[in-house]
């Protein structure tokens, strides 16, 4: 029996700058209604500051979050895992649905800093506004 509130671990490999961005996203626009986690292969050592910087620029907030491993019991336990970009493996997954999400990468066609920040933030914006509809979550 699923769980009353839908759950979303958001995966990229440093933790430090997409995954964290679309979880700060979805705590924005859902609240409580969903619980996030966020997490990373080889997570780094400290948050992009340019991530943070652009989702605090729409209102979220990475507050009190860092870059962290995946728990192999979070990961038993979610509705479903979102690789956040194409670089990310799961080696042991759980029994969530794992969805990956080829996000933008303005830098491929040179653009950087925070202009690179921002399209990669709507991008993820759109696409967590798409899952929280699909989680049955009321926007």
């Amino acid at each position: 029996m699923p769980s009353p509130t839908p759950s979303v671990l958001f995966v990229c490999v440093k933790n430090g700058g997409k995954s964290q961005m679309a979880a700060a996203l979805m705590r924005h626009l859902v609240g409580d209604a969903v619980a996030v986690h966020s997490a990373g292969t080889h997570p780094a050592s400290a948050l992009n500051a340019l991530s943070q910087r652009s989702v605090e620029e729409i209102g979220a907030t990475m507050d009190g979050e860092h870059p962290k491993a995946i728990d192999q019991a979070l990961l038993d336990t979610v509705d479903r895992v979102v690789l956040v970009g194409t670089e990310a493996t799961i080696e042991h997954p759980g029994q969530a649905p794992i969805v990956v999400w080829d996000t933008v990468e303005p830098s491929h066609d040179g653009i950087d800093g925070e202009e690179r920040m921002r399209l990669i933030r709507d991008d993820l914006n759109a696409r967590v506004t798409a899952l929280a509809t699909e989680l049955g979550v009321q926007l």
